[in-house]
């Protein structure tokens, strides 16, 4: 079922795609006094439609893509010489007519984008100021000698980088030593880290986590957590006089206390508790576990965004995904990642669905 709404909203989404960049050719045509023969929604036989003045709008029979047929549109044609011929128009005009589809295309990812942030907008507080919360253990992270609560505050030549700067340096970097200045304790630090490549997602793979807040998402009754009375909502902060910058920090510590009681330090409506919770070892079939009894999330911040602020935030994270697609174009073809970095149409689909969703 997953499968079948997924493979739906990438139908819809292409056949936005295709109207709205059709309609950047047929607008700018029309500015030019452009005689627009034909408006298809897919290529092949026309299968209905209907005429508008001198264009004839239809759905073809093959729904992939679409066109714009203009008069005078190829030399040779009886009608090449008409004045209201795309042939016969300035050159300047051509390459507006040319470029229209495709600007239509950035206008359409900008505006769905700022409609969306007006709605609905999350993001993790500490985004922009990308501080390490968790360093996974044996891999380049580790073997650098990055530390949590390193900020991170210049990667190559990216300057105040956001971790989405970063992710992207990381992902097309694989075997490509990256440096890294962070500030450590008020200094600064430099550091060489090589991203190893990931053999799954064909990407570089440092080994970091960002730091942020670590809520209580729901509490499981009758084990550790609720007997001490965490409730959720509860912001973690320390576990065992360690900060808890990461989930993975509070997994860790519980998992290397091998069952004996951990110092948990959270919040609540803005006031601090302390107390001790007794770990209990897991039930389930497979690697002996420790756990408290809470499900945890990071704390993302929800609000609605004005427009001005939405509109930069769109342009923000659609610049950012187009400095992505040319990142892992330019490593795969230095070698630096894998082909399987590409999703293809499987990943498009799945993308599709979940944005829809």
């Amino acid at each position: 079922m997953v499968f079948l709404q997924n493979a739906w909203w990438l139908l819809v989404l292409i056949g936005v795609m295709i109207l709205i960049h059709e309609l950047g050719h047929y607008w700018a045509a029309r500015l030019f006094d452009v005689r627009v023969e034909t408006f298809s929604f897919g290529f092949g036989p026309r299968l209905f439609g209907f005429r508008k003045g001198e264009t004839d709008f239809r759905f073809s029979a093959i729904l992939f893509g679409g066109y714009v047929k203009m008069a005078g549109e190829q030399p040779g044609e009886e009608n090449s010489n008409d004045p209201r011929g795309f042939l016969s128009k300035p050159r300047w005009q051509r390459v507006i007519i040319a470029f229209a589809g495709p600007f239509m295309n950035i206008i359409l990812a900008v505006a769905v984008l700022t409609g969306l942030f007006m709605i609905h907008f999350e993001t993790l507080p500490n985004l922009h100021s990308p501080t390490i919360g968790f360093i996974i253990p044996d891999t380049a992270a580790a073997k650098a000698g990055l530390k949590e609560g390193d900020r991170i505050v210049q990667i190559d030549n990216t300057v105040d980088p956001t971790w989405q700067d970063i992710i992207v340096k990381e992902s097309a970097s694989a075997q490509h030593p990256l440096t890294v200045w962070v500030d450590r304790a008020g200094q600064r630090e430099q550091v060489t880290v090589t991203p190893t490549l990931d053999p799954k997602e064909g990407t570089g793979y440092v080994g970091w986590e960002p730091q942020t807040d670590v809520q209580v998402a729901d509490v499981v009754a009758g084990m550790g957590a609720a007997k001490v009375g965490i409730q959720p909502g509860d912001v973690l902060k320390s576990v065992n006089e360690r900060p808890i910058r990461s989930t993975a920090t509070l997994l860790e510590v519980i998992s290397q206390n091998a069952g004996k009681p951990v110092r948990l330090e959270y919040v609540r409506n803005g006031q601090p508790h302390e107390v001790e919770v007794q770990p209990s070892e897991s039930t389930s079939d497979g690697p002996k576990r420790w756990m408290i009894g809470v499900q945890l999330k990071p704390g993302v911040v929800s609000t609605q965004l004005p427009f001005p602020e939405a509109l930069r935030e769109s342009i923000r994270r659609n610049v950012k995904a187009a400095t992505l697609i040319y990142e892992v174009l330019h490593g795969i073809l230095e070698r630096r990642m894998s082909p399987k970095s590409l999703q293809g149409p499987i990943g498009i689909a799945r993308a599709a669905g979940a944005s829809a969703r």
